[in-house]
């Protein structure tokens, strides 16, 4: 399982109003480091299936939607629950950090 793409049209369904928190993976094709962290958001999509949603939301076709969070440097990854953002970082991370970071949204 992949994350999937939500866009400006599907972001409020997709994000804000779930029910689960949501990770959102802010990136651009173009963006060398996004690739990098590409395939520990699919794992971590599958490993935390049922638990937090993971989506990936590309930068460059929903620039209102990266302007609207302040998003300056991609990747950029916000957690959203009950559509507030509780938590926020950038760059490139191992897998250890995202699960730092989600463990005790998914106690």
């Amino acid at each position: 399982m992949s994350a999937k793409s939500v866009s400006a049209a599907d972001f409020h369904q997709e994000v804000l109003s779930h029910e689960q928190p949501v990770l959102v993976d802010f990136w651009a094709p173009w963006c060398s480091p996004c690739r990098t962290v590409a395939p520990v958001i699919d794992d971590l999509a599958r490993d935390y299936q049922g638990k937090v949603k993971i989506v990936k939301l590309n930068i460059d076709d929903n620039p209102q939607i990266a302007a609207d969070y302040g998003i300056r440097s991609i990747p950029f990854f916000k957690l959203f629950v009950n559509g507030d953002v509780v938590m926020e970082f950038t760059g490139v991370r191992p897998r250890r950090d995202f699960d730092a970071a989600l463990h005790s949204f998914t106690l």
